[in-house]
Formats: structure tokens, sequence, C-alpha cells
């Protein structure tokens, strides 16, 4: 059950067409689905304005396709990470309206009017370098798939700090920033030096030895100066994609 749901049944109850009683067994089925090797969390909209996610990775085709398919059929949409294209092949035979992201390895649905997929305003992502685009493209989509307009700022890295102080118009529209870098991961800082709003700091793998698998860029990211940024984990660009959301719609409801 989401919002719009609650509402429209809530409306129906004012309204005469739905008895108390029957709401009352409506509201009072599990908020979750039992398949045995999953329990979907169905009020995860309620609480969170986003239905629960799919983490497809470790699961096997068959379950995340299950999975995918029971959310999309009561949300009207649907969205799986971290999905091999074994996982995207079993989705699309179940959900053929879903979109795969082979890059990022995001796959999408949403079947709603597009009335109801009006966008809260900006959230800016923007990627250290070229190598940096997968994470930064999860991050894009999650926001994206939350009901975010997106702006995309690649390989704006510091060591051409030209290339970022040219992007300075777009960045200071943001109501939110994710900067995505992998090496000494400076980007985050950099950003949050420049501009008024929060910034999501997303350390990546990439890097040289020494950068010891983005643990340098986490770290980095955690010890910048610059206040105003939060730091999500090494290749996270879901959980910062989300969090980006959360904030440009409460951002929007202040305004």
């Amino acid at each position: 059950m989401n919002e719009s749901s609650l509402r429209a049944l809530l409306d129906a109850v004012r309204d005469g067409t739905v008895t108390a009683e029957q709401a009352f067994v409506q509201l009072h089925d599990l908020p979750y689905q039992n398949l045995g090797y999953a329990r979907i969390d169905h009020h995860r909209s309620l609480r969170k304005g986003l239905p629960e996610v799919v983490f497809c990775e470790r699961k096997t085709p068959e379950q995340a396709a299950n999975i995918f398919e029971q959310i999309a059929a009561r949300e009207e949409r649907a969205m799986g990470t971290r999905a091999a294209p074994a996982h995207a092949q079993a989705i699309c035979e179940r959900v053929p309206q879903a979109q795969y992201h082979p890059l990022s390895r995001v796959i999408v649905f949403d079947g709603r009017e597009p009335s109801a997929q009006s966008g809260h305003p900006g959230v800016v992502v923007a990627s250290g370098g070229t190598a940096d685009i997968p994470v930064a493209e999860e991050a894009a989509l999650t926001a994206g798939f939350s009901g975010c307009q997106v702006t995309t700022l690649y390989d704006v890295g510091v060591a051409g700090l030209h290339r970022l102080l040219d992007q300075a118009e777009v960045l200071s529209t943001a109501s939110v920033i994710i900067a995505v870098a992998g090496m000494e991961g400076a980007l985050p800082g950099v950003i949050a030096g420049l501009v008024p709003c929060p910034v999501i700091a997303v350390p990546t793998s990439i890097g040289y030895g020494t950068g010891l698998g983005g643990v340098a860029a986490l770290m980095n990211m955690l010890n910048a100066c610059a206040p105003g940024i939060a730091v999500v984990n090494i290749d996270n660009g879901f959980g910062a994609g989300y969090l980006a959301a959360l904030i440009a719609r409460k951002a929007e409801q202040l305004a």
C-alpha cells in the first residue's frame, strides 16, 4: 500500500462506497508478503515514499524476478539494483515494460500515469572521472525513480578544476548534489566549498593499489573540512540517490 492507495481507501470510506469494516480488513493485512525466501515490505512506500528496491546480487534470477513482479503489481513501479543480465532477462519476461541499464546494473519499471511522475527539483550528480560513471548512474537512476529531476555532470574531477568551475551555474541551482569520486576522493570537499546545499559524497573503488579499493577515497571524504557533507559507503550509488531524493522532497515541502 502506498500513499495514493491509502488516500483512495479513506475517500471511499468517506463516500460510503467502502464500509469501515471492509477498510479495516484491508488495513489489517500484514504489511509484508511472505514468499518463503523473502518478505516483501509493501508498506515501505507509506513510510519512505518509495517502494522496496530489489537488491538482485546473490539472488537467483527467478527470486529477483518474482520479488520485482510482486512489487510492480502492487505499486505500479519497481526497481532493482546490482542486476546481472540474467536477472534482467528474467525480470523482463515477467514485466516486459521494465528497462535495463547495463552500465549501472539497474532495472526500473514505472507504469504510473505521467502526472504521477512529476519530479522534485534539483538533484545534480557529478562524477570525478569517466570510470566513476557506473556508480554515478546508479545514483542518478535511483533519484530519478524516486521522483526527482536529475542533472548529470560527468568527468569534472579536480585534476582539471576548470571543468567543474565551468558548471557553477548548474551547481548553484541544486537542492542537493551527489559527488562521486575514486582515487583520492577530493571532489565532494571542493564542491561543498562552492555551494550552499547539502553534498552527498560517494567514494568509488576506482584507483591504483594504495587506493585500497575505495578505502582511501572513503577516508578522505570522511575527513573533508568543508561543512555540509554526508558520506555513504564505497560504490553505494543507490544509497546516495535515495538520500538525495529524501532531501529534495523535504526541501520542496519546506519551500
